[in-house]
């Protein structure tokens, strides 16, 4: 009698032993998690109570069944970290993922294998079959570290199947549209965070005299944030910032007409580019984008804006001169519009352009005319 007592009593004192020291190391345990997550607010953690008086039974034969351990009702953990994006508060920090990109993945196979290369820079064409040859040309001076990306205006997508570089582009189509339109919907700086810079261009735009790497080198160098190629100065031109030089790689000031200009480092002067032809650097979209007004259509008094997204702007804003594009004014806006009053589909679209001259005019107190432009 006198051993199984003893033998008892050792029993219980192992067990009393094994539990005091468990509690010990999950104590201990628990405090490093902590301090490894300081973001993780604990009071909002809890376990559900069938879990926790489970645990407490120890490891003799008053333990629960399985299903008392894992039951039904399972409830998830709440967690609350005020540093996720806004609405993801409740996720553990290490699966949200706040930004995306273009990439195209497959649909089989390893994930970790689906892009041989990464595209580091975006480049965007608002298009209509009609400029195919044109956008087709422009979209070859372009390596494999640029991902394609068309906005249709026509919904006409198919048709440029006939490209071997289409089939790798990415294709969004929505009828009637224009680029800034298409900008604030689909290109969210959270959506382009992989690319370092974004080219937000026309589709009637010569490339002939363009190379794409030179002129990302070239605004690296400079330290361009907005920037666009110089324009070819026969083809007609609205603002001498933008006309190409022959005897520099790139400038950032020019001279305008008498008046034009109430401050030298101010548009049209300097700090400024169109709307054509702009790219940006990553930061700088962060800006723009959010600048943009959901009803900005046509972008008219963009270009003046630009400047309050970079500081400096008389320095981070300026024109490429050695690699230039030719402006071909191809008015494919104007098919766009419908007819209303007798009035052809391109005047409703001209007049509409027109009366967003007048307001921007007396936005920026600036005369009428510096808002004229090929339509």
């Amino acid at each position: 009698m006198t051993t199984l007592y003893r033998s008892g009593t050792f029993r219980r004192t192992n067990d009393s032993s094994r539990l005091v020291i468990t509690s010990i190391i999950g104590m201990v345990l628990g405090y490093f998690i902590g301090i490894s997550s300081p973001y993780v607010s604990l009071t909002k953690i809890s376990l559900p109570s069938n879990l926790v008086s489970s645990l407490a039974f120890g490891d003799d034969h008053r333990r629960p069944s399985i299903e008392r351990f894992f039951p039904e009702h399972l409830v998830t953990p709440q967690i609350y970290v005020p540093t996720n994006p806004r609405g993801a508060e409740s996720l553990p920090p290490r699966i949200v993922v706040p930004e995306s990109d273009f990439y195209l993945r497959r649909l089989w196979g390893e994930p970790s294998k689906d892009l041989i290369k990464k595209p580091k820079y975006l480049v965007t064409f608002t298009v209509g079959l009609n400029q195919k040859d044109n956008i087709d040309a422009a979209a070859k001076k372009f390596s494999e570290d640029f991902q394609i990306l068309l906005f249709h205006y026509d919904g006409r997508t198919s048709e440029w199947d006939e490209f071997e570089w289409s089939k790798r582009a990415v294709h969004i189509s929505v009828r009637k549209q224009t680029k800034w339109w298409y900008a604030k919907r689909f290109l969210h700086p959270d959506v382009v965070a992989a690319y370092d810079y974004i080219f937000i261009w026309d589709e009637d735009l010569g490339v002939e005299n363009f190379n794409a790497e030179k002129y990302i080198r070239l605004v690296k160098r400079h330290g361009l944030e907005i920037s666009q190629p110089g324009l070819e100065p026969n083809s007609g031109l609205t603002w001498q910032m933008t006309k190409r030089r022959d005897d520099r790689e790139v400038h950032k000031n020019t001279d305008e007409k008498p008046g034009w200009c109430s401050n030298p480092r101010l548009p049209p002067c300097a700090a400024f580019v169109e709307i054509m032809a702009p790219v940006f650097s990553r930061e700088a979209w962060r800006c723009v984008w959010h600048m943009i007004q959901n009803d900005l259509v046509h972008g008219w008094g963009l270009d003046f804006a630009l400047r309050r997204c970079v500081e400096p702007a008389h320095e981070k804003i300026g024109v490429v001169d050695s690699q230039w594009i030719v402006h071909q004014f191809v008015p494919s806006l104007g098919s766009q519009g419908e007819t209303e009053n007798g009035k052809a589909p391109w005047e409703g679209v001209s007049m509409s352009m027109h009366c967003l001259k007048f307001i921007l005019a007396t936005i920026y107190h600036t005369p009428s005319c510096l808002f004229s432009s090929v339509v």
